[in-house]
């Protein structure tokens, strides 16, 4: 699977939140008004994009669809596909210009920390760069432990000490290691808790000042590792993060599991932090270096990412002629039978009497949301809702945010 099939497929319960709920919306005008413009604006807010995000690409859209002179909303999804491009612009590359260079990883427990750091060495490794990783979260025992399993994954050298050692020095040694072997790149997991920052602070100056004395004028990464599904929460640590340390980079892991993907955006545009990596799946080639181009790409892509089957042959098609110049008739024609049937068509249903069962149908659905019940066997009819354009659009704006509700409850 090519780099582009991997993000597209990491991004297909983001792609329906966003970019599938919003060509639905846009399919349901036949011109672009202000109301258009409004649930879009919605749309995007609900999409983990942010307020501030959102109002952004809205106003960017506005303008473009001004100077251009656009007046069909079909065209809408490339001008915005162009504007989430162009936020996520920019360098979001690795620099690793000096050997070796050290790379620092901060992170909470459970967002994917330790398992992105694993990743990272099997790439860079693949890549033909000598990888040493040092395990300077002491906090936990846990955290030493599958680091280590990460690095056999990986087959690359882990310089660890025991739990509640000083990470400063698990640092200096890791440096010392690699200095010896002529490593490539450090990657040292370090502490993530932001519940008491000043002691991250403290921890992260020291790491910091035995790197400047140890590796003078090296190249240095600072990434902060984020898991997907807080969606917006995500920002807010990031911002929490960024008061503690000097972050060059976010890492996006479990982005194939969760529609908030958006978080993207207002982390690029509001807090001028790059992604540098996303994860798109569990396995180790499934961290993948970030392409904003790529992202935008996959997030508008349409395609269901099969081929359009051919078109049946007519049955009464005739055969090349035969020897005897006649053109032959498949043989199953040959005998008299009688022509099929059309099925009787079912009277249309009443507009009231849909309209009932599908106040029925929102009613069994939120109610089981409001009791925490599994909604699954609901999912095949309210996708045919979400299909069927003979809602107004005050119901079909309702079966859009029932199915945002849904997808972020999976």
């Amino acid at each position: 699977m090519g780099l582009f099939d991997k993000i597209r497929q990491g991004l297909k319960k983001t792609r329906e939140s966003i970019s599938g709920q919003i060509s639905l919306m846009v399919n349901s005008f036949t011109k672009i008004d202000e109301e258009l413009f409004e649930e879009l604006e919605e749309l995007l807010v609900m999409g983990d994009v942010g307020m501030d995000t959102a109002e952004f690409i809205t106003g960017e859209l506005r303008r473009v669809i001004k100077e251009k002179g656009i007046t069909d909303p079909a065209l809408i999804m490339d001008e915005l596909k162009a504007i989430v491009a162009g936020i996520l612009a920019g360098d979001c590359q690795l620099h690793l210009d000096t050997q070796p260079t050290v790379i620092l990883v901060i992170g909470v427990n459970g967002v994917g920390k330790t398992t992105a750091i694993g990743k990272m060495a099997a790439m860079l490794k693949a890549q033909g760069k000598s990888v040493i990783l040092g395990a300077a979260d002491t906090f936990r025992a846990a955290a030493i432990d599958q680091l280590e399993v990460w690095a056999q994954r990986a087959d690359v050298p882990m310089i660890k000490h025991g739990e509640g050692a000083d990470p400063a020095a698990v640092v200096f040694d890791a440096i010392s290691a690699a200095k010896a072997r002529h490593c490539d790149v450090i990657i040292c997991d370090t502490a993530g808790r932001l519940h008491n920052k000043k002691n991250l602070m403290d921890e992260l100056a020291k790491i910091s000042r035995v790197i400047d004395r140890e590796l003078p004028g090296c190249c240095r990464e600072n990434l902060l590792v984020l898991d997907a599904a807080t969606g917006q929460n995500g920002v807010n640590q990031a911002r929490e993060f960024m008061g503690a340390a000097n972050i060059t980079g976010i890492v996006l892991t479990k982005l194939d599991g969760t529609p908030k993907g958006g978080v993207v955006l207002p982390i690029k545009r509001e807090l001028g932090l790059p992604v540098k990596f996303i994860g798109v799946g569990e396995q180790i080639d499934d961290l993948q270096p970030f392409d904003g181009e790529a992202f935008a790409a996959a997030l508008f892509d349409a395609s269901g990412g099969a081929p359009v089957p051919e078109p049946a042959k007519a049955q009464e098609e005739t055969l090349p002629p035969q020897a005897g110049g006649e053109p032959s008739v498949p043989q199953e024609t040959k005998e008299t039978e009688p022509a099929p049937q059309p099925p009787e068509e079912e009277p249309a249903e009443e507009p009231e009497e849909k309209h009932r069962r599908f106040r029925a149908f929102v009613e069994d659905l939120m109610g089981r949301l409001d009791r925490d019940e599994s909604v699954q066997d609901l999912l095949p009819r309210l996708n045919q809702w979400r299909d069927d354009r003979e809602l107004d659009r005050d119901d079909q704006r309702l079966i859009r945010n029932l199915l945002l509700t849904v997808q972020s409850r999976q």
